[in-house]
């Protein structure tokens, strides 16, 4: 799910944006949620230091202590990736927004039309970007591929465990081989894990991670996992096996 957060120093606008960015959600099948919002920039400062946001949509001429643009840069040293969409009614703000690794910038007042477009585009670029995130199926719903966990095959499903959910998705491990970066390797028949989030491996057969969850390795593809986890000699597919 993209987690959303938005910063105006005007309570209405911030308000009205709320509801245009839910309701395109809502129709467009997006998996998104406005996680945070507020006008205050010390707020969201704070809460983009103990949270995982995707986007950011912010005013850029705040009444407070320091403007849109430095809290922008402060956000930039904490968060390289975020999207920064720029809101205001002063164009000459535009080339200066650009210097912090802006998205859009959408000028005041938003129109419905305009802001869709910017969403749809914004999901398009997290949807094939071919390091950070994976679309999962046919609903718009894309995850950061680094808080994924494992992969788990449950009959005709996959169950993407990540950071702070599961996600169940009717598909298959061809499917979504494919998206998946090297780090992700196939340990039994039933499991994908993501190498990097392992902690340790117990008797060479038991997978443990930082959240308290574990796996198991299938004697079938035991040695080829081994020989990635070990050494990182990858093999060609994903899902190697001991021939």
């Amino acid at each position: 799910m993209l987690n959303f957060v938005l910063c105006d120093d005007n309570l209405a606008v911030l308000n009205k944006l709320s509801k245009m960015l839910e309701s395109i959600f809502m129709q467009n099948n997006i998996d998104a949620s406005i996680g945070f919002k507020s006008t205050s920039a010390n707020e969201v400062l704070s809460y983009f230091k103990n949270n995982s946001v995707n986007a950011l949509f912010l005013d850029i001429e705040l009444q407070s202590n320091f403007s849109g643009l430095q809290l922008a840069k402060e956000i930039r040293l904490i968060n390289k990736t975020a999207y920064i969409v720029f809101l205001t009614g002063h164009l000459e703000y535009m080339l200066l927004a650009y210097k912090v690794k802006t998205f859009d910038y959408l000028p005041k007042p938003i129109t419905m039309e305009r802001l869709q477009e910017t969403v749809l585009r914004m999901l398009a670029d997290a949807k094939y970007s071919p390091k950070k995130y994976i679309c999962i199926d046919n609903k718009n719903t894309i995850i950061n591929q680094d808080s994924i966990y494992y992969i788990h095959k449950d009959g005709m499903k996959l169950i993407f465990h990540t950071d702070n959910r599961s996600y169940e998705v009717y598909s298959s491990f061809n499917k979504i081989q494919s998206c998946l970066p090297d780090n992700f390797v196939r340990c039994h028949k039933s499991y994908i894990v993501n190498i990097d989030k392992i902690t340790d491996i117990e008797a060479s057969s038991i997978i443990l991670f930082d959240n308290h969850k574990s796996c198991c390795i299938g004697p079938k593809y035991k040695n080829n996992f081994l020989e990635v986890f070990n050494y990182g000699n990858y093999p060609e597919y994903l899902d190697g096996t001991n021939n």
